[in-house]
C-alpha cells in the first residue's frame, strides 16, 4: 500500500514509509553534509583561526577582530529542542540539540525487548539514544543515518525531513558553502531520466527525479552498459 510524501505532497511512498525515495535521499545527504558544515561553522569561533572560504579575513592585523556573528555562537551552542509538531520553533535552536532531540524522539518510539530475571520477554520504548561515536554533530548524524529506516515509518518523518533541511540551509547560510551536484551521462536504471547526480562530499549517485540511489562501481557498471547499448544502436543505424 502506498501514500503520498510528507515532505514534498507530489510522489508516493514504499509500504510503511512516509517519504518518497527522493526526500528520503535528500535527507541521507543532509545528515552526510552536516558535520562538515559545523566544522566549517566552528572556524569562525576558533581563537586565532582563519576564516571560512567566502569571508573576508588576514593574519597579523593589528585591530581587533570583528565581533562573532549571534547566529554562529546560537548554532554552536547548548541549548534545548523539541522536535514535536506544533512546538514553538523560531528558527534559533543549537544545531546539537536539534540532533539530539530527534535521536531521542526516535528512540522513545523504537521498540526494545528485555527479559526480566523469569525469562519473560516485555517490550517497551528504548530510553534513550546511545550514539556509537559520543554525542557529538558527527555521532548523532551518524546515528540518525543508521536510524533513518525506522524513522520513515513514523507520521513524523515529515517534519523530520523538514527541521532538518531547514538547520542545513541555516548552516549554508553561515558558511556560504554547499555541495555542487555533477550530472552523470547515463540515465537512471528506474525511471530512465538523464538525472543522475554525483554530490561532491557523497559516496554514491543519486536520481534527483525519483530518488534512486546507486553505488560509484554499480553506476559504473550501468553506464558502460548504457554506452555499449547506445553504440550497438548507432553503428547498427549507421549501416543500414
Amino acid at each position: 500500500m502506498t501514500s503520498t510524501c510528507l515532505a514534498c505532497r507530489r510522489r508516493d511512498t514504499p509500504d510503511e514509509h512516509h517519504l518518497c525515495p527522493l526526500c528520503v535521499g535528500d535527507l541521507r545527504d543532509w545528515l552526510a553534509e552536516i558535520p562538515d558544515q559545523a566544522r566549517l561553522l566552528a572556524e569562525f569561533v576558533a581563537p586565532g583561526g582563519r576564516q571560512p572560504a567566502g569571508r573576508h579575513g588576514g593574519t597579523g592585523r593589528a585591530h581587533a577582530p570583528a565581533p562573532v556573528d549571534l547566529r554562529v555562537l546560537t548554532l554552536l551552542g547548548p541549548g534545548r529542542y523539541d522536535p514535536v509538531p506544533g512546538s514553538d520553533d523560531d528558527g534559533t535552536a543549537p544545531l546539537l540539540a536539534v540532533l539530539d532531540a530527534w535521536a531521542g524522539h526516535i528512540a522513545y518510539h523504537h521498540p526494545a525487548v528485555t527479559r526480566d530475571p523469569h525469562g519473560t520477554a516485555h517490550v517497551r520504548p528504548c530510553e534513550q539514544a546511545w550514539p556509537a561515536a559520543g554525542a557529538t554533530v558527527t555521532g548523532w548524524c551518524a546515528w540518525l543515518t543508521a536510524y533513518l529506516p525506522y524513522a520513515l515509518t513514523l507520521p513524523v518523518a515529515g517534519d523530520l525531513h523538514r527541521q532538518i533541511g531547514d538547520l542545513v540551509q541555516r548552516l549554508r547560510g553561515l558558511t556560504h558553502s554547499a555541495p555542487r551536484d555533477h550530472p552523470q551521462a547515463a540515465p537512471c536504471p528506474r525511471c530512465d531520466t538523464f538525472a543522475l547526480v554525483r554530490t561532491d562530499g557523497q559516496w554514491g549517485i543519486r536520481c534527483r527525479a525519483c530518488g534512486h540511489h546507486l553505488e560509484p562501481a554499480a553506476y559504473d557498471e550501468h553506464a558502460a552498459a548504457f554506452l555499449h547499448t547506445h553504440q550497438t544502436t548507432t553503428a547498427h543505424g549507421t549501416a543500414a
